[in-house]
């Protein structure tokens, strides 16, 4: 039995092409659209390349720019065969094309169901790789002498501003890395000396942040060293000045600023996503409907359209049988290609008159 059965006439039939060609039309926009999308976050994600490591983030963009342009061709086909299945005589000439069509564009819509999914499971992703990226930038801050390196300064400081963040996690970042460059450092003093015998590694550590950590809407003027000691300042309290300097981390700002633009990504993906799979019903109702005047011959008659011919149990039993039967026949087809040599070897032993006497084996 034929699941959701709709009958349709002459009229019903003509209006239903013309508005599944208006759709795909508009299906085209859609295409545009999730073209626009994914690139759009493309060069989002290009302009922080710098503190993001490498990896699979860009898999989402790609995602969207490849279906943008699927979309737009199939869509452009679907709206020629639309506009040809108002007439029966110009609906032959797609009848072979029209169940291959069918077939593709729903793969293609659960391409882009796949694609608004990845959207909203990217963060991990890019948490992970906002995470390195940041912490090689930081790591590098102090060597704008080094070609390839002599960037992030800028970077960073850009960044930080921008954002109103400091360090990776924290403020408390530029602690454990050396971020004033050597060439910056008065070797001759004798402060400066002890400080870098005092660590292991011989790095040049304090306990303060770059001027880009600065809030400037601190009310008093920004203090970027001895952070933590309240001693070295005059009515200072560390843990109670929170508008001297960022206390976000850069990381949680920028992953707050992507999870954004992912989820209003990710929900305009969804909206394309049911629009695309209503036009695909609507073009499966004309198909079967014009079907039917086919094998009736008369195209004047009423006819029936459906999603399936038969129940979703016998649909899957069916599909699973022809999926089945392509498993043995190429099973068949290994067996007798092992075969065939040995059937050549029978044939020279015993003589070609002795092969219609000889059985010979071959695959059941």
């Amino acid at each position: 039995m034929a699941v959701f059965k709709v009958k349709f006439t002459k009229t019903k039939r003509h209006k239903l092409a013309q508005i599944l060609w208006i759709l795909n039309w508009i299906s085209v926009a859609t295409g545009v659209t999730l073209f626009s999308l994914g690139l759009f976050l493309k060069i989002e994600i290009k302009k922080r390349s710098e503190v993001m490591a490498k990896g699979e983030i860009n898999s989402v963009p790609n995602m969207l720019i490849s279906v943008g342009v699927i979309a737009c061709i199939i869509n452009f086909l679907g709206g020629k065969i639309c506009y040809d299945c108002s007439d029966t005589t110009k609906f032959s000439r797609w009848r072979l094309v029209m169940l291959p069509y069918i077939v593709c564009t729903f793969c293609f819509t659960f391409c882009i169901l796949v694609g608004a999914l990845m959207c909203y499971t990217m963060r991990n992703e890019l948490e992970e790789s906002l995470y390195l990226g940041l912490r090689d930038a930081i790591k590098f801050y102090k060597d704008t002498d080094i070609p390839g390196r002599c960037f992030l300064k800028k970077t960073i400081d850009l960044l930080q501003i921008g954002f109103q963040c400091c360090g990776n996690n924290g403020f408390r970042d530029w602690f454990e890395i050396q971020w004033i460059s050597v060439r910056y450092l008065n070797m001759a003093s004798k402060e400066v000396l002890d400080r870098l015998k005092s660590n292991v590694d011989g790095k040049f550590l304090v306990d303060g942040v770059p001027f880009s950590c600065c809030n400037p809407s601190s009310p008093r003027p920004c203090i970027q060293y001895h952070l933590t000691n309240n001693t070295a300042h005059y009515n200072y309290d560390f843990l109670m000045e929170e508008l001297n300097i960022w206390m976000k981390g850069c990381r949680q700002a920028l992953l707050d600023y992507y999870t954004d633009i992912m989820r209003s990504i990710g929900l305009t993906v969804l909206i394309i996503w049911l629009f695309e799979i209503s036009v695909l019903i609507g073009v499966r109702y004309l198909q079967t409907a014009m079907k039917s005047v086919l094998l009736l011959s008369d195209p004047e008659c009423e006819s029936d359209g459906w999603l399936l011919e038969n129940s979703f149990v016998e649909t899957a039993k069916y599909n699973f049988s022809i999926i089945k039967n392509l498993g043995k026949a190429n099973q068949i087809s290994t067996v007798s290609e092992m075969n065939d040599p040995n059937m050549d070897v029978q044939t020279a032993n015993y003589g070609p008159e002795n092969v219609q006497s000889k059985s010979i084996p071959t695959a059941s």
